[in-house]
This record gives C-alpha cells, structure tokens and sequence, in this order.
C-alpha cells in the first residue's frame, strides 16, 4: 500500500473494522465500548421448538425417541421446593409415524404431530438432552430468548428475529465462571428475603460451580444494587444486571424462555 497518503490508510482501517464489526444495538441511555461491540452477534439466535409444562406425575425423559430407549432422567410434574409447575424446553421433534398405505386407497398424507419432542435436560451435568412423549407434555410457541455473551459481559432480548434490548450484565469470575450453554427460565420471582438478587430475579436451569442463590447451585439473571460491577466477572455464577434491565425483562420474559451463554 506504499504511495497512499497516511490519512487514507487511516480511513481505510476504521472503514474495514465497521464492516467487521457492527454496531450493537443498544436500549435507550445505554453504551458500550468497541471491544464488547466486536464480541456481539447482530444474527437471532436459532428458533427453538417451544416451552411448556408436564402433564403426568412423572415425565421419562430418554436417550432416543422411542419407548425401548433407555431413561435418563425423571421428572416430576410439580417443583417439590415450591410446587409451582414444572417447565420445559423442546428444541427438537419426531413426528408421528405416517398410517400405512392400504392396496388402491389414496395416498397418505405425511404426519405433522410430533409423537416425541428433544428438550433441554435441567439438573447437573449442564448440557443434557433427552427425548419425551408429546401427549404427556403441553408445547406452546417461544418467541423471545435471552442471549449473554460472557466474554463481553452483555445480554440480549429478542424477539424471534428482532432485537429487542441490549444491555451491559456482570458475570462470573475466574474460577466460577457463568456455564455456557442452552438453558431456560424455571422460575421468575421479586426477591423479599434477598436484597442481594435486586429488583427482579429469573432462576435458570443452569448450574454452576459455586452459586449463592438460595437452595444453593442454580444461575440466576438477577438485578443488582451494585451497578458499578456491571460490566466486570464477579459473581459467583449469577448474571447480574441494572435494575432497570430487570424490570424491562419482567415484563416480557415468561417461564420457559431459552437463555443461551456464548463465549
């Protein structure tokens, strides 16, 4: 590139990390800096099949879609700590097998009934999959999901393919890192006895290595009054965000909604 004024190098420099690197799409009263932008996907995160809840007392979770196939975990309809439903997150599914073709009788058409449904396992270890029967579950759609980038210690909140929200989150520090992965929302309460987890808490089905969210190992996304941490690994597992961000996601993140954890 000898022979190119010094200035013009310099533009074109800044005009190849802008293409490289897009902006992200901030909430109102908010900013980052360039190396979080650079860490931020701009692409929605892939659609699941939805959430829902257990219709039998005990749900067989198993290792394939079908009857024979080994059982893996049980889960019980009802939370035993607290007896709120139980939720759950399909990301996948079998249809049923089509009716056979009787000999002249027109051709049969291809199942759209899921007969099975691939949903994401909570408990230790992180990163369980395993398959249910669809008539002893209840699958509604899932629009929005969460999404937190550890490294660049931000969330976002979208809405199928839009981006909804975009805010700076506090994450876990070295030694007990927040687990990366595809989780989902168990449980959304405002915290009384526990000032700590600030305005307004989601309880995930993720585990860490270490957490002090109550009962001990869950992550949480969780407020803080201690907004000058924003931004920095913290916790002890936990992603925390402003009080504000937790009111914005209170009144839009139901039971059930994906969370995933990226580098």
């Amino acid at each position: 590139m000898n022979g190119y004024p010094r200035t013009v190098l310099k533009l074109l420099v800044a005009a190849i990390a802008v293409l490289a690197f897009p902006a992200v799409a901030l909430s109102v009263g908010q900013s980052t800096t360039v190396g979080q932008s650079a860490a931020v996907s701009q692409f929605p995160p892939k659609a699941v099949v939805g959430a829902g809840t257990i219709n039998v007392p005990t749900l067989l979770v198993r290792k394939a879609p079908n009857g024979s196939s080994s059982v893996i975990a049980r889960l019980s309809e009802f939370r035993p700590q607290d007896y709120r439903p139980r939720a759950i997150l399909a990301i996948g599914s079998k249809m049923a097998a089509p009716a056979k073709r009787k000999p002249g009788s027109a051709k049969v058409a291809t199942s759209t009934t899921p007969a099975w449904y691939k949903i994401a396992v909570p408990g230790r270890p992180n990163g369980r999959t395993g398959w249910v029967k669809a008539k002893e579950v209840s699958i509604r759609p899932m629009p929005w999901q969460v999404v937190v980038f550890r490294g660049s210690r931000m969330l976002q909140l979208w809405k199928g393919k839009q981006l909804v929200y975009t805010n700076r989150v506090a994450v876990g520090a070295p030694g007990m890192e927040t687990p990366l992965g595809l989780y989902y929302v168990t449980v959304r309460f405002k915290p009384i006895r526990e000032p700590f987890l600030g305005a307004f808490a989601f309880e995930t089905s993720a585990y860490s290595k270490l957490s002090d969210w109550p009962g001990g190992g869950k992550v949480g996304i969780h407020g803080t009054y201690q907004p000058q941490l924003l931004g920095q690994a913290v916790s002890h597992g936990c992603v925390r965000m402003s009080n504000t961000a937790a009111g914005f996601l209170r009144d839009r993140v139901p039971v059930g909604t994906p969370i995933r954890i990226l580098p």
